[in-house]
């Protein structure tokens, strides 16, 4: 959507953007506090989770969060929340015509919290509830294992489980005092931002009833370290594996290797007719495969990851390690770059239809070091990627040799390890 973006500055600290797209008929709200899992003992790990269960509840308006919620929802607008090991996220969109209403229940719902007795007993069985269902995700078991192995701050769902008994009251009190300063909020709004309702903007969020606080708080030192042997979750119910291959770089990848290496994703395993996925799918190999790029403060992270029967594991890692050497050795055709960057390019066009999915295209950045993405530069971004670039990054990742292996599933410690050997030589030979 056609939109402009302006960063507006506040004297009691609190900063945002503010993305005008004219004739938008939604408003699209993000308020987000660096207030996670990592700002807390290990022991009170769920502390910010049950606070954001409780926060979007009864406040000095509204008695009850049921209250609340009907108040807020009944023209149809939707609010949510999320917590990360980071940052909490408070969330809503509704109707062009009730943004300020909206504004103003979301701005009370996070300066006049109750916190009552009852409403963190609920919230905490709801919260038991969820991490339950999110127990039965392998995947997301098998990757929070993985990161808690490489030394990152996390949990596993099992994990928090066990932690849960260890919250109280009083520690979700301290951690909402401790983080929602003025100074510690970052906010990202989309829609029609007239000239009057930035004025109603800055009003609202100038006088927010929140302490000053000092500063932002700022992220954690985090290096990953390397794994000499698979990680190994035995699972007797899963038929299949899940598994994730990782590599790490201890540095952020510029803007330029991002780039780069997104585009290489593409070309690898995010299509049907993929290096890898397509490969594996003509042979009857796989299903579906995926990889990504993770970003942390101080490193950058390239993984792979898929469901897979053990019969057919070896062939889909001979597949893996064959497509990512001929990409070391420059092996790559101009076709299937061009390729890859129109599907990009499709991709970006169809992904920034909607106020919220704009918005979102900022919000990331934005929330994790305040840096301000051109989102009209990204098409040419994405056109610039050289072969040699691409080629450079994929080096780069496994130069460095700091790796991990994962399983999840019942085929042994010691089939694992083979196929850990199968994928060995991606690093020796860097």
């Amino acid at each position: 959507m056609k939109h402009t973006v302006s960063e507006l500055i506040l004297p009691n600290g609190i900063r945002g953007l503010l993305v005008h797209i004219p004739d938008a008929q939604v408003m699209n709200f993000e308020l987000n506090f660096r207030a996670g899992e990592y700002l807390v003992e290990e022991k009170k790990w769920e502390v910010p989770h049950l606070m954001e269960h409780i926060l979007l509840g009864a406040n000095t308006r509204f008695p009850r969060a049921r209250d609340f919620q009907a108040e807020i929802e009944k023209n149809g607008a939707y609010s949510n929340a999320s917590t990360s090991v980071y940052d909490i996220t408070y969330e809503a969109e509704c109707a062009d015509f009730e943004w300020e209403r909206v504004l103003e229940l979301l701005i009370v719902s996070i300066t006049e919290p109750l916190f009552l007795r009852e409403e963190f007993t609920a919230e905490f069985g709801n919260v038991r509830e969820e991490l339950t269902a999110r127990a039965n995700n392998h995947f997301r078991h098998l990757s929070l294992a993985l990161r808690e192995s490489y030394g990152f701050l996390a949990k596993t769902d099992q994990e928090r489980l066990r932690l849960m008994k260890n919250v109280k009251l009083k520690d979700v009190k301290a951690h909402y005092e401790s983080t929602h300063t003025s100074k510690n909020m970052r906010f990202v709004i989309g829609g029609n931002i007239t000239p009057k309702r930035l004025e109603a903007i800055e009003q609202h969020f100038g006088t927010m009833a929140l302490p000053r606080g000092t500063v932002r708080t700022d992220l954690p030192d985090e290096r990953p370290q390397r794994l000499e042997k698979p990680l190994y979750i035995h699972n007797p119910t899963v038929k299949n594996m899940y598994f994730y291959i990782d590599t790490f770089m201890r540095r952020r990848l510029t803007e330029d290797e991002q780039d780069a290496l997104n585009l290489l994703n593409t070309i690898l395993t995010e299509t049907l007719h993929s290096k890898i996925l397509g490969t594996a799918r003509e042979r009857g190999l796989v299903y579906g495969m995926s990889s990504g790029v993770g970003q942390a403060k101080l490193n950058s992270n390239w993984w792979f990851g898929a469901q897979v029967s053990p019969k057919n594991a070896a062939a889909l890692f001979e597949i893996v390690v064959e497509e990512l050497e001929k990409i070391f050795t420059g092996d790559l055709d101009k076709g299937d770059i061009e390729a890859a960057q129109q599907y990009s390019l499709g991709r970006f066009q169809r992904g920034a239809q909607t106020v919220g999915g704009t918005t979102n295209g900022y919000s990331g950045r934005y929330f994790f070091d305040e840096v301000i993405d051109d989102y009209y530069q990204v098409p040419k971004r994405i056109k610039a990627v050289t072969k040699e670039a691409i080629i450079n990054v994929a080096r780069e990742l496994f130069k460095e040799d700091v790796r991990g292996f994962g399983v999840l599933g019942n085929c042994g410690e010691e089939y694992a390890a083979g196929l850990q050997g199968h994928i060995e030589r991606l690093w020796s030979t860097r």
